[in-house]
């Protein structure tokens, strides 16, 4: 009878791929760490390089300081601006005081600034497709003059929004939006300004897009889903938010003591995916929890291959 007690029932894991880090968070985190080296510890960082507090304490540990201003940087002392990307007027400060710093900003995000300067410069009102207060939007509405730039947030936005030229529009969007959510915003904005500019290339990065269809590719096959990534990650809600629209019960967790066992109650196939920021050693620590409970069977999906890496900063590449 205690035998019986301690069978453990079987769980299939259907494991998305890909899953987990981008090319530009594991350039924003070399980037951290090779600046310390160079450096010696301290070195700033202005913002959470990444969304994972796994990521930023495994950074504090080996000497980095996070800070959400530059005002908390002490004189002479270096500073790494986040992946998210930063207004112009932060770099500009960091000039003015004299303070080296390294630029951390995913290409990808980087690419977006470019565009939006070139669609002011042109004379164009923008639309920024993205989420309120997101440090990519942030970040990209400092790259204009104010004034230049309106944001929509949804279908409705698109509809309710009255420009002063409707022929001298272009639109932009946040690299980590919902795939689905954003083409409905864009059909919006197409079927009421028929001339509006689209950004050149998808503006929601490779990363952000593979996740998402790597998540729908094992939905119908999945009684739930865990996504492991951080409440303040925009591409990880986002992954939560397409199983959800495809049927399917999904729940964000940051780490493996979060798993909610009776949430599992009933399940016998859990699909598990990863955000952005997330590294592959959180994934590892839930299957491991969940090993003590359930007798478990891993079978990984992949959708997509990705061999993306970016280059570090020049300053950098010999430290």
């Amino acid at each position: 009878m205690t035998e019986a007690l301690h069978i453990r029932p079987p769980l299939k894991l259907m494991i998305a791929a890909p899953r987990g880090f981008c090319a530009g968070v594991d350039r924003a985190i070399v980037i951290v760490e090779r600046a310390i080296e160079k450096y010696g510890a301290p070195v700033y960082v202005r913002h959470e390089i990444v969304h994972n507090k796994y990521v930023v304490d495994s950074l504090k540990a080996k000497g980095a300081i996070f800070i959400e201003e530059l005002e908390q940087v002490p004189d002479g002392m270096p500073v790494v601006f986040s992946a998210h990307g930063v207004p112009k007027s932060v770099p500009a400060q960091a000039t003015e005081r004299d303070l080296p710093f390294l630029d951390a900003t995913c290409p990808l995000v980087s690419k977006v600034h470019r565009q939006a300067e070139r669609q002011v410069e042109a004379g164009r009102h923008i639309l920024f497709i993205g989420h309120k207060g997101h440090p990519e939007v942030i970040g990209t509405f400092g790259q204009v003059p104010e004034g230049t730039m309106s944001l929509i947030e949804t279908v409705e936005d698109a509809e309710a929004f009255t420009p002063t030229d409707p022929d001298n529009l272009s639109f932009l969007t946040q690299t980590t939006l919902s795939v689905d959510d954003t083409a409905a915003i864009v059909a919006a904005l197409h079927s009421r300004f028929p001339t509006i500019l689209a950004p050149k290339g998808e503006d929601i990065c490779y990363a952000t897009s593979n996740r998402q269809a790597a998540v729908k590719a094992i939905t119908t096959a999945c009684d739930a889903i865990l996504v492991i990534g951080a409440p303040n990650s925009s591409n990880s809600l986002r992954l939560v938010e397409v199983a959800e629209r495809e049927g399917t019960l999904a729940r964000l967790i940051q780490r493996a003591d979060e798993i909610d066992f009776d949430w599992l109650a009933n399940v016998t196939t859990l699909g598990l995916t990863a955000g952005a920021s997330a590294p592959e050693i959180l994934v590892r620590e839930v299957v491991d929890r969940l090993s003590e409970r359930f007798t478990i069977t891993e079978e990984q999906v992949e959708t997509a291959t990705e061999s993306i890496s970016f280059k570090l900063p020049r300053s950098l590449e010999t430290v």
